[in-house]
């Protein structure tokens, strides 16, 4: 059993050797976590705990969350103060990249929030709405052709919303990116192309890499939300 022993082989050009499965697994470095950027955490759900009140769940993607942090919910735009973080029924005292958690709010209804929303910081780079987006798409398998007013349903962290191709710019070649044509009349399965979208309702997005790869967001400025009385008084009191 070499993958628990480890192995050596003798060469004429030279011995070599192999760790175990074990030293393998203890040699892979922890990935660094994007602590220094502003706090994105995507809503998976949000429930109504009695004795405690309103409590959104999710996985926190870049930045600190804490007790006692301010902040937007987007893009519904309602900002208030986190009471308290909590991850396997146990207090944090801030959740890392990675942590799925659960958070108390105050002062916001189950019916305010909801899974897609995205919560962060409202003092550092606070989320807001995505009015129009470019990118970098692969057709995987469609059975027919695509053309500018097609929408499909897109997934994007927790958010399921139909998104309208609104222009096709260029088609690339899907191993390098180098461009093959510009404005193509439509897209077939196995094609590569730069487009602009149109999200069919309201969305948070940022540049991110999947089977899609988002180029670039357009934001759009909240004109209507809700702040709590709670997250005023803590603004103040800092």
């Amino acid at each position: 059993m070499t993958w628990f022993k480890g192995w050596k082989i003798t060469r004429k050009e030279g011995n070599a050797s192999g760790t175990t499965l074990l030293e393998a697994l203890d040699a892979i470095q922890p990935p660094t976590r994007p602590t220094d950027k502003a706090l994105r955490l995507p809503l998976q759900d949000v429930y109504k705990i009695g004795g405690i009140g309103t409590v959104p769940v999710g996985r926190v993607e870049t930045g600190i969350l804490k007790p006692g942090m301010v902040v937007t919910f987007a893009p519904v735009n309602v900002t208030t103060e986190v009471k308290s973080v909590e991850m396997h029924h146990e207090a944090l005292s801030e959740a890392l990249p990675g942590d799925n958690v659960g958070f108390n709010v105050k002062n916001v209804s189950v019916k305010d929030i909801r899974r897609g929303n995205v919560a962060g910081d409202s003092k550092n780079d606070p989320p807001q709405e995505a009015a129009t987006f470019t990118a970098q798409v692969i057709i995987l398998n469609h059975p027919g052709q695509i053309s500018a007013g097609y929408a499909p349903v897109l997934d994007c962290h927790t958010a399921h919303i139909a998104c309208k191709f609104a222009e096709l710019k260029e088609k690339i070649d899907r191993r390098s990116g180098k461009k093959l044509e510009d404005n193509p009349k439509s897209l077939k399965s196995g094609d590569a192309a730069i487009v602009d979208m149109i999200p069919g309702k309201p969305i948070i997005l940022l540049w991110t890499v999947a089977v899609g790869v988002i180029k670039g967001v357009e934001k759009k400025t909240p004109t209507s939300g809700k702040i709590t009385k709670s997250a005023q008084k803590a603004q103040k009191a800092k």
